[in-house]
């Protein structure tokens, strides 16, 4: 006879968990006891939910591998639903667990219960409340499954206390592994008719050929077709290698920037983009209706979800990508010539790029741009780069900051800000020895400024270089474009955090982490160079221009 509470851990060990992420709570109480004499799996402990869901966040990106973030009853879950939302839009592989009433008296609805499994029902692939230790094997098997199952993402059990506590001979079956798919040959074949009668394809990519290692396959499509490859606006992975000559960077999330892209271009072709969606509603539509469309993705509610696509392809992009590229050669030579011309035309708008950001090295207050193309050149190779950093950012940072490599990015999916601190803190778990680079803004980091103390209890030596524009600055160049009253007079409404300045010296130091201010991008080359070089964290703020 057996506990729940180590059957539970039990199915987790062999189902490759090496980490529960966590705040307990009393319905937790019997799995942290359980957690006394376990030896294969580390509690990490986070300050609250928000920090809690990152880090699983981060650290099932990262790996691949399924992570558990363990939350307490229904105010846990609600805290944690954010980032559980820019989970969901990531498709991070979580188990996400949280402690549930005994069963014998849920029915009196007791204090912090409430339906966990209808309230997490919307942002993840499959919810459930397990009502009795009999079930839990099956349920944990069905969970871990659906979550590392193409498309992936976060699944949900709610636990009763009673299940962790009550003993039983069960059975713990074992774990399913669902392979992936390759695209149906018949649209494999009318995507290549497409491809090959285009004059000037476009190909846009998102995290699905990240996630599924196919950097050398797309680039093996895009070098034949000559065709420029844009990451779609939101990508939150090294979607396509920034240092490969047809890489174009990042497009916008505004219609009318889309449209005047793809006013270049015959042909559209998706690989595991979240295709052409938007941040904000501008009457133009993105895409010209009747312009072709090839998609390619792993999920089948993607594909022609916005736009029609005249090729569906269902099926893992590398397994697909090699069958697409041959069947595109085996109908036309390679496009040299468009190629080169493509290529061009990067390199010179990549040259103006550095150019702009080297003519604002000597910018007092310290220039963003100037700042990341520093970094960029301080970055090393094996790094991963947690980026958060919307304004200083935008649609630039990966053409000054290397993502050479599939698992060297990662960031903020959804929209919900707050993500890079933790996530950065459940990378630096499931990838130890590799650096870890935060670059975030001053108002992303304050939503998840706890994750400052997780980071230096476990001793991970992150290191974080806020970029302190004492503002949301985004919102205010998004507030400009309105064309209203704040562009008339300059006067943004609570979107300014300067009176009182935040300190974020004594907040980090507060939290056990060591940190620096820094004003010059000379002070910032040494503070950062002695960051990496240490084994502990280290938080740097970089005070930075406000120019809206």
């Amino acid at each position: 006879m057996t506990a729940g509470k180590h059957i539970f851990l039990d199915l987790l060990r062999s189902e490759g968990v090496e980490f529960v992420f966590g705040n307990p709570g009393t319905t937790e109480l019997p799995l942290m006891d359980a957690f006394v004499v376990e030896t294969g799996i580390r509690y990490i402990l986070g300050l609250n939910e928000v920090v809690v869901l990152g880090m699983a966040d981060g650290y099932a990106q990262a790996t691949g591998r399924l992570a558990v973030a363990n939350l307490h009853a229904a105010p846990g879950l609600g805290n944690a639903m954010g980032m559980l939302y820019n989970a969901k839009k990531a498709g991070a592989p979580i188990l996400v667990t949280a402690g549930q009433q005994d069963t014998g008296f849920a029915l009196t609805e007791p204090l912090l219960w409430d339906d966990l499994a209808t309230m997490a029902r919307p942002l993840v692939k499959w919810s459930h409340e397990v009502g009795r230790l009999a079930d839990l094997p099956r349920a944990v098997r069905r969970a871990a499954k659906v979550a590392l199952t193409a498309p992936k993402g976060p699944v949900f059990l709610s636990i009763p206390g009673d299940v962790l506590t009550d003993e039983a001979e069960l059975d713990l079956m074992a774990s399913t592994r669902v392979p992936p798919t390759v695209a149906d040959a018949a649209a494999i074949e009318a995507a290549a008719d497409l491809m090959v009668g285009s004059a000037t394809p476009v190909i846009f990519v998102g995290d699905a050929v990240a996630k599924s290692d196919a950097h050398a396959e797309l680039a093996a499509l895009a070098e034949a077709i000559g065709a420029p490859v844009y990451l779609e606006g939101m990508a939150n992975t090294a979607a396509f290698p920034s240092s490969h000559s047809l890489y174009a960077g990042s497009v916008s999330r505004m219609a009318p920037a889309l449209r005047a892209v793809m006013e270049r271009h015959d042909l559209l072709v998706s690989i595991g983009a979240d295709l052409l969606t938007q941040s904000q509603a501008s009457g133009v539509e993105a895409l010209a209706p009747g312009t072709p469309l090839v998609h390619l993705d792993d999920d089948p509610w993607e594909i022609g979800k916005n736009h029609p696509a005249a090729a569906a392809l269902l099926g893992c992009t590398k397994a697909t990508l090699p069958l697409l590229t041959a069947a595109i050669l085996a109908r036309m030579a390679p496009a040299a010539e468009r190629r080169a011309a493509v290529e061009a035309g990067i390199a010179a708008k990549q040259a103006a790029l550095v150019a702009r950001a080297e003519a604002e090295y000597g910018a007092m207050p310290v220039s963003p741009l100037a700042a990341l193309h520093l970094l960029g050149g301080l970055i090393p190779d094996d790094a991963i780069v947690v980026e958060e950093l919307l304004s200083s950012g935008m649609n630039t940072v990966r053409q000054l900051v290397p993502a050479t490599r599939p698992d060297s990015w990662f960031g903020m999916r959804g929209g919900g800000i707050g993500v890079a601190l933790p996530q950065a803190a459940g990378i630096a778990l499931g990838c130890p020895g590799r650096p870890v680079v935060v670059l975030s803004g001053d108002g992303s980091a304050m939503y998840s400024l706890a994750a400052l103390w997780t980071l230096a209890r476990y001793r991970l030596p992150v290191v974080a270089v806020i970029f302190n524009n004492r503002g949301y600055r985004i919102l205010k160049q998004r507030t400009r474009a309105i064309q209203g009253h704040s562009a008339e007079t300059g006067n943004f409404v609570a979107m300014d955090i300067d009176d009182p300045a935040l300190d974020f010296i004594k907040l980090s130091e507060g939290h056990g982490v060591r940190a620096v201010r820094v004003e010059t991008l000379d002070a910032l080359r040494d503070a950062f160079t002695a960051g990496l070089a240490g084994d502990e964290p280290l938080l740097i703020e970089l005070v930075v221009d406000r120019v809206v």
